[in-house]
């Protein structure tokens, strides 16, 4: 099976984006995990006076996991998926929560940031350059700034590999064509299964100038599958934002 990239899986997100939440909310610990991974940024003071990116936002379920864990911060979140986004638009978010329709490469050069803190949620192993992505969220984040990865990363251990196939085939994809989205869970079961394991993704992480590197397995039937990964930038001259005139039109912000 060849993997969607780019503008294909977008569509697929798009077309996805009206099930997502329901399907989802069958896997247990979905977005306790999420909350879990968001209050490893271990943000001060509920993250008040400060701006933090919550890259690959989807349906906006990692955004409510960042905004519990820093109720106070400033919450920009991107998405690739115009449908997505949409259906994030339908649900009540505080004012300091805004929506922007960017990719992960074009955040930099739309003027966003710079940011104290990135939450990615199941995003680097979507996009076809992962190393470029996090070298665009390096440039984002201020010196010593935190990022902080949730994502399908298998342990490397075979008894993961067999499980997370057996899960899939069981389960994911059966419920996933049922809805009419068979090729978007066929995407998810292989990229994971091609993606890096997590000694592999930590090491991307390291090659890619993060400091201060450090995973944990989630909890529940995902130990082994998913991974946290805690990240830092390494002292240094403040990121240089981009300009606005590369990037794509904008969801409109979010009201209460």
């Amino acid at each position: 099976m060849t993997l969607l990239h780019d503008h294909d899986l977008a569509r697929a997100f798009d077309h996805a984006s009206h099930t997502y939440d329901r399907l989802t909310a069958v896997n247990p610990g979905y977005r306790t995990d999420l909350l879990r991974s968001a209050r490893r940024l271990r943000l001060p003071d509920g993250g008040a006076g400060l701006h933090v990116l919550d890259l690959g936002c989807g349906t906006g379920t990692s955004t409510r996991a960042l905004l519990r864990a820093a109720p106070k911060a400033r919450i920009t979140a991107v998405d690739a998926s115009s449908g997505m986004l949409r259906r994030a638009l339908t649900k009540p978010w505080p004012e300091n929560v805004r929506f922007l329709h960017l990719t992960a490469e074009e955040v930099a050069t739309a003027g966003e940031g710079p940011f104290d803190a990135v939450f990615a949620a199941y995003l680097f192993r979507n996009v076809t350059d992962p190393d470029r992505v996090l070298g665009a969220v390096r440039g984002l984040l201020r010196p010593g700034g935190r990022l902080v990865a949730h994502e399908y990363t298998l342990s490397g251990a075979p008894a993961h590999r067999v499980l997370w196939t057996a899960v899939c085939q069981g389960v994911v994809i059966p419920a996933g064509t049922l809805v009419g989205d068979r090729a978007l869970y066929r995407h998810l079961w292989r990229s994971v299964l091609e993606f890096d394991t997590a000694p592999a993704f930590a090491d991307r992480l390291t090659r890619a100038g993060y400091t201060a590197v450090r995973s944990a397995p989630v909890a529940g039937w995902q130990t082994g599958i998913v991974h946290t990964f805690l990240a830092r930038t390494p002292p240094g001259t403040e990121p240089v934002t981009g300009s606005t005139d590369t990037a794509r039109p904008v969801v409109e912000e979010a009201t209460p």
